[in-house]
């Protein structure tokens, strides 16, 4: 199955659905930072939540960043998603794996933990940007979210995601589902979302299983109105010219040491682990420049 999201709605339009297959992006991003199984399942269940994140946002101009920290050996979860179904992302320990004993299952709220929050931060183009916060519950990322969703912006909501890796440490498969409640929504409505979700396979057996998006709603929601199809990948925005602009906020003294004594330099972007190479020459032609720049 390609990575694609679905917007919809169910139950006389009472609830508002998302889901996503995100497969080959969780992969990239595994590839990308070497993850070890339990980091691919932390970041990939995040990468998943913010492409229909993304999704919400009003406008292209608008985006949206995911930070979770809850104390765990991962660190922190950081994910960046924007309107056009980009995404990108990283963890800070990426060589995290556990597995709870009594199911085998990746055991993702310990490398996580829950001593910490779910904050996510959106740009809207504004002044200042609009941000919500949340106490974690379990570190397991979907009843995070869930919470999250409820408390934060008011929208009670049920989140379902799931990536299942390979022993060879690939993703064979990853997606996610967000049910949320619109304000005319019934107890019946209510009843019923529960009663579908308490069946449920897990998102990544749907996505192995099933053959599309539709097949898994039209299966779970009979009255199920797809509204629109967006194709979703991990792509990050940096580029040789971003990263100049990175060493012209270093001070004098540190590109000196760079010219004179390192004789050019590397960075390389978190958000997607690409590597950049400064020459000296390349360095020498930037110094000018701010010379330059700054006499004016």
């Amino acid at each position: 199955m390609k990575d694609y999201l679905l917007k919809a709605v169910a139950c006389e339009e009472h609830v508002r659905i998302y889901i996503c297959s995100s497969t080959h992006l969780v992969e990239e991003a595994r590839q990308r930072f070497d993850l070890w199984p339990t980091a691919s399942a932390a970041l990939g269940r995040t990468l998943s939540v913010g492409s229909m994140m993304g999704s919400m946002l009003k406008s292209e101009k608008e985006q949206l960043t995911i930070r979770i920290n809850g104390g765990g050996p991962i660190g922190t979860v950081l994910v960046d998603a924007y309107s056009d179904g980009h995404v990108r992302g990283f963890v800070s320990n990426p060589h995290v794996h556990y597995q709870y004993n009594d199911t085998g299952k990746l055991a993702v709220g310990i490398a996580v933990g829950k001593e910490g929050t779910l904050e996510v931060i959106k740009d809207m183009g504004m002044k200042e940007n609009w941000s919500g916060a949340v106490a974690l519950q379990s570190g397991e990322i979907g009843d995070d979210f869930a919470y999250y969703f409820t408390v934060s912006e008011q929208t009670p909501s049920a989140v379902s995601v799931g990536v299942l890796v390979d022993t060879d440490n690939h993703i064979i498969s990853a997606g996610g589902m967000i049910v949320q409640m619109m304000p005319d929504a019934t107890e019946e409505d209510i009843a019923f979302c529960e009663k579908v979700l308490s069946q449920l396979a897990p998102m990544s057996t749907l996505i192995k299983e099933k053959d599309s998006l539709e097949t898994i709603l039209k299966e779970a929601f009979p009255d199920v109105k797809i509204l629109s199809s967006q194709d979703i990948c991990f792509k990050c925005h940096c580029s040789k010219a971003t990263m100049k602009r990175v060493l012209t906020t270093l001070s004098k003294e540190e590109r000196k040491a760079m010219i004179e004594e390192d004789h050019g330099c590397d960075i390389t972007c978190n958000f997607c682990n690409e590597h950049y190479h400064f020459s000296e020459e390349e360095l020498r032609e930037l110094e000018k420049f701010i010379d330059t720049f700054s006499k004016q």
